[in-house]
């Protein structure tokens, strides 16, 4: 199967550059505006902006398969050492589960929204907490693994290639 992949650059990657950050910025910036819009309309009474918060939602949830399958990729690629094993494996557990949740998040907001579009379960807004936090948490996983293990980077590879990590 690995026979089927280009030859690996020097960041460990049969692509250019890593991917998965690139899509995951996406998922990111629309779950979160997602739950902001959603705050803003209950307390302003602004309902529109439930439409615009359903709609960046959906793209979330569809981008986030893409995020996990590069992010998947890549970490198989990673050559993760020490403690960025863990860290890896946490953030890997707590994508799959933010898939879920936001799956979840999508299709209920879909029930309720042909109910009621103006009207959000208390219930819903704590799914939609729920889901903040696990965002905040996994980028601060991601950017961990990047800027202090440095995983695809040019230098950590080299380590890697020369045995130098274990």
């Amino acid at each position: 199967m690995l026979g089927l992949l280009p030859p690996l650059n020097d960041k460990n990657l049969p692509w250019l550059d890593v991917i998965h950050p690139i899509i995951v910025h996406f998922v990111i910036a629309m779950a979160l505006i997602s739950v902001v819009f959603d705050l803003i309309g209950v307390i302003t009474g602004r309902r529109n902006l439930f439409e615009v918060s359903f709609w960046n939602l959906l793209v979330a949830t569809m981008a986030i398969f893409v995020a996990i399958i590069f992010g998947q990729i890549e970490a198989g690629l990673a050559n993760p050492y020490g403690t960025a094993r863990d860290i890896l494996s946490l953030h890997s557990t707590i994508g799959w589960s933010l898939a879920g949740v936001l799956g979840l998040l999508t299709g209920w907001r879909f029930v309720v929204r042909q109910k009621d579009p103006n009207r959000l379960p208390v219930g819903y807004l704590a799914v939609d907490g729920l889901l903040a936090v696990l965002v905040v948490v996994q980028v601060y996983l991601g950017d961990k693994l990047v800027w202090v293990y440095g995983l695809h980077t040019v230098p950590v590879v080299e380590a890697a290639r020369r045995g130098v990590l274990s």
